[in-house]
């Protein structure tokens, strides 16, 4: 019994934790943020997966049986090595699942156009995982992706609203939708975006939806506990919540509020 582990490189993680806890207040998670090493937007495959695999082994020791990878970059840059090689040499019958395909299963049927935009770090726009799930899902769908390399290090650093903040997201937007008049469907292809969401739809053509992943994550996490009913008897569910971090606990715990929306307390772990 344990509860289910939530994983990010850094603070972004977070707003998919909230949108969980949402669907499924009942059940105790275990969330664990990389801080001291993100962002992982830049790293190599090698490195994001190196650094995922031990932050997934951690939870794995601190009794979770289920771990969401709640990291866009980790799971287009680790996920499959993890689930296809590394779980074999796990002891137990675990499971990690990522944040990636929740969205694309369902991405076809909210445009009308047939064009998708994703906007995402340079590591998930290099690894092509949002056009190749689209493609199995909805291979009519044309997609175009926008690397934001500023975006994560400006939320992390509250520079997101400043104007030179608000410019680069701005032009990274309008890069996007340059690519083809038609995209009426944004998909906000990293944890972190959400906090910005609501700039990125006042600066958008009204027809242009813009995606958060987060709720449509927990969706699909409900309904996968619904079908594996082997994973949701050992998720342990007092209705708790405990905070990781690698970084140090006062900064972690002072800048997790803004994702979170309530005060917590962390500990603070070395990883590696």
């Amino acid at each position: 019994m344990g509860p289910i582990g939530v994983f990010d490189s850094g603070y972004g993680g977070l707003t998919i934790l909230r949108d969980i806890r949402e669907r499924l207040p009942e059940y105790d998670f275990l969330y664990l943020g990389d801080n001291a090493r993100a962002p992982y937007g830049t790293r190599s495959f090698d490195i994001v997966h190196e650094f995922t695999l031990e932050a997934v082994k951690e939870l794995f020791d601190r009794g979770c049986e289920l771990v969401i990878l709640a990291c866009n970059t980790a799971s287009a840059k680790a996920l499959r090595t993890i689930q296809q090689e590394d779980l074999k040499n796990i002891e137990g019958n675990k499971r990690v699942l990522g944040v990636i395909r929740p969205s694309t299963e369902i991405i076809g049927d909210l445009s009308t156009t047939g064009r998708v935009g994703i906007l995402a770090t340079e590591g998930t726009v290099s690894s092509n995982s949002y056009p190749i799930e689209i493609g199995k899902f909805s291979p009519e769908t044309k997609v175009y992706q926008q690397a934001c390399p500023m975006w994560v290090p400006m939320i992390e650093s509250n520079k997101y609203s400043s104007e030179a903040g608000k410019k680069f997201i701005r032009e990274d937007v309008e890069s996007l939708l340059a690519q083809d008049e038609d995209i009426d469907v944004i998909i906000l292809g990293c944890t972190h975006y959400p906090i910005v969401k609501d700039f990125i739809s006042s600066i958008v053509p009204e027809n242009v939806k813009v995606i958060a992943q987060g709720k449509i994550v927990a969706e699909r996490l409900e309904d996968y506990l619904n079908r594996h009913s082997e994973f949701s008897e050992i998720c342990t569910k007092n209705g708790e919540v405990h905070y990781l971090t690698t970084e140090s606990k006062e900064e972690f715990d002072g800048n997790a509020s803004s994702y979170i929306g309530e005060t917590i307390s962390s500990e603070h772990i070395k990883l590696g």
